[in-house]
């Protein structure tokens, strides 16, 4: 995810949205700056394995709320480097394992405070030895990605591999066709697309495809009416979206579906003022942050998700996001 607006960005809702958000954005910059002051708290501690990804959301919901200097640059910047491993790759926190959720969101941090040349200091071995880590991780029989040296595969790591080596400009490094090619395998009869062939379709797992085949320019392989009925069916009654049949809105999914929606050109399908007003009723007005549905506790993913989700909603007085 990046947040530069491009040709992922679907068209903004008309008319007059809510506008209550505003009231609390300050509140929400201040609960993303009090996440790492919190230290003598025990969830501190028991989120460690989150800590790399908990700073690409909170810094990028930042960057939504107009706040971009929210964080030290220079300490982010530290912190990332301080949790890259020999061989390349990043882990959540330093001393844990390299692995691809958390080498991307490395990368996508330095990318946003423009920082990416910081690879290349302290005998690093620059961009191309976190490319090499990356292309390692690629299944020469299948095309997909592992998530690391252990060998689970999942669509989320291919697409994790896109994402970071489109920034890095280096996507050529990889079997792009072959990736693809799991991607269709990955297709099911609705439209949607899940974790790996035969598995049912999710919408997260539908932005991984979804999104990876946009970096490789392959979207004319989408049913984009199929798979635009799918997810619009995701919406319940209250607003929310669901990420399969059957199960609770949830605002994590006002990404996940929201930004598959746009990249196929039908971000029309739902109603967005209806979306807006639930993300706005899991706000926490007198703290900050945003939780997953109403009246529930707050947390960075969903703060940022939600945040997210408005952006392609456009949202007033929010930056605007790629979906890619």
């Amino acid at each position: 995810m990046s947040l530069v607006s491009g040709p992922g960005r679907g068209g903004q809702f008309q008319g007059q949205l809510p506008n209550e958000l505003n009231l609390v954005i300050e509140k929400h910059v201040e609960y993303i700056q009090d996440l790492g002051t919190r230290q003598d708290e025990l969830e501190y501690w028991l989120t460690e394995h989150l800590r790399l990804n908990g700073v690409y959301w909170g810094l990028t919901a930042l960057h939504l709320l107009g706040r971009p200097d929210g964080l030290p640059r220079d300490a982010t910047i530290d912190f990332v480097l301080s949790c890259q491993h020999e061989n390349g790759g990043f882990g959540a926190a330093p001393g844990h394992d390299p692995h691809m959720l958390y080498t991307v969101s490395a990368i996508q941090i330095l990318a946003t405070v423009h920082a990416l040349d910081a690879l290349e200091a302290d005998g690093r071995g620059g961009k191309e030895k976190v490319v090499q880590y990356i292309a390692g991780l690629q299944s020469h029989s299948t095309g997909s990605f592992a998530g690391d040296e252990w060998g689970e595969y999942d669509t989320r790591f291919l697409y994790g591999a896109f994402n970071a080596l489109s920034l890095l400009r280096s996507l050529h490094a990889v079997d792009v066709a072959k990736a693809v090619s799991h991607i269709e395998a990955c297709a099911n009869f609705d439209g949607g697309y899940g974790i790996s062939p035969g598995a049912e379709s999710h919408s997260g797992q539908i932005f991984t495809c979804v999104g990876a085949l946009a970096i490789a320019g392959r979207l004319d392989l989408v049913d984009k009416d199929r798979l635009g009925a799918w997810l619009s069916e995701r919406q319940l009654s209250d607003g929310g979206l669901n990420g399969r049949p059957e199960k609770l809105e949830d605002v994590c999914y006002s990404w996940w579906v929201l930004s598959s929606l746009s990249m196929i050109n039908r971000l029309h399908w739902i109603d967005g003022e209806k979306l807006t007003k639930f993300i706005l009723n899991c706000q926490d007005q007198e703290k900050g942050g945003i939780a997953d549905r109403p009246g529930d506790a707050v947390d960075v993913f969903h703060t940022h998700f939600g945040i997210a989700g408005l952006s392609l909603l456009g949202f007033p007085g929010l930056k605007p996001i790629d979906a890619v």
